[in-house]
């Protein structure tokens, strides 16, 4: 008897000291594109499927929040996330110390250099980690660089998930900003109401008109929605210093003044142009939605008549009551229940 329980503890002993020892965590810069970018990768087990995060914004990092928000992926994933083109501590690699109007407009950010980017990541990880596919999950502003990669290269990727799918984004904006001009008046929110008329209806040729709509329909989908734990907010300890905030602060800016546009200064919108109905409505590879039911940004309405348009092996959308645009526990838990149910063990 003692015998036989000394080979079950040895066996589970053995077993954790392997898990132990196929666990991955790396954190580089990484060239891509042809500058230097910020790529971590961490997991309990190597041999398990990866999932490369595709964050929004744009200029939104993950990286400093993961460990909080997808913490238990890792015992059956290994995760990738990356700093984008003009996000991050990838900006605070790559800008001058003192950036100035000069440099937003000498460099310029685009879709196709980002999906460029995005491509050549998702590369280096098939050949890096030993992997025939990965799987690709997008949020947001990354649910454009997400579908755009899943549409030009289908062999790198054994699934795309579309968390907030921007569909059109011009058309997605006029719709939220008539959405949330009603529900300003139902809540006689004069305030609201004010600013909301003096900006008109988008498109907009300043970067500054958009973010005083977006600031509105975040209020909107905050009152209407089940928040994200406070703690999902808490910064990593190596994130939490003065050089990290001030990337993620300039990076945030840079990438959004390029994303909506300042017509002023020469910057094109990268938002106005795309258009997923006309370009985006066949793929190769299962797709997956997932959307908030309250999300006013990246309306259902949108999301559900591009799904129902879209031909690919296999499709599902997923309505998440209590989510808005952003993360909240629901969303992650259908994130996660729609990754482990995409895999394809021959594609690991």
């Amino acid at each position: 008897m003692y015998k036989f329980l000394l080979i079950i503890v040895l066996a589970l002993f053995s077993g954790r000291l392997a898990a132990q020892t196929n666990s991955i965590n790396e954190e580089r810069f990484l060239s891509i594109g042809g500058i230097e970018q910020w790529v971590t990768i961490s997991g309990e087990d190597s041999s398990k499927p990866v999932v490369l995060f595709l964050h929004g914004g744009p200029g939104s990092t993950m990286n400093p929040y993961d460990d909080t928000m997808y913490g238990y992926w890792k015992k059956d994933f290994v995760l990738v996330n990356w700093d984008q083109r003009g996000a991050g501590r990838t900006f605070g690699r790559n800008a001058p110390e003192e950036v100035s109007e000069d440099y937003w407009i000498e460099n310029p950010l685009t879709v196709e250099q980002m999906t460029a980017d995005g491509i050549v990541l998702a590369e280096y990880l098939t050949k890096h980690l030993g992997k025939q596919k990965i799987i690709l999950i997008g949020t947001s502003w990354g649910s454009i660089l997400g579908a755009k990669m899943a549409l030009a290269r289908p062999d790198l990727f054994s699934a795309y998930i579309g968390h907030s799918q921007v569909v059109n984004f011009s058309e997605g904006l006029a719709h939220a900003y008539k959405a949330v001009y009603k529900m300003a008046e139902n809540a006689n929110d004069q305030e609201s109401v004010g600013v909301l008329t003096q900006l008109g209806s988008p498109p907009y040729e300043n970067a500054k008109k958009e973010g005083q709509l977006l600031r509105i329909i975040k209020k909107y989908e905050k009152a209407n929605s089940i928040p994200a734990p406070a703690d999902w907010w808490k910064l990593k300890s190596e994130y939490d210093n003065e050089k990290d905030a001030q990337d993620r602060y300039n990076g945030d800016d840079y990438s959004f003044i390029h994303f909506a546009g300042f017509k002023a200064m020469g910057i094109k919108s990268m938002g106005a142009g795309v258009n997923f109905r006309k370009d985006g409505l066949e793929y190769k590879i299962p797709i997956y939605f997932i959307q908030g039911e309250e999300d006013i940004l990246t309306p259902k309405e949108l999301a559900k008549a591009y799904y129902d348009q879209v031909k690919a092996p296999k499709k599902e959308f997923v309505l998440v009551p209590g989510a808005a645009h952003g993360h909240n526990q629901a969303i992650i838990d259908a994130q996660y229940k729609i990754a482990k149910k995409s895999l394809d063990h021959k594609n690991k």
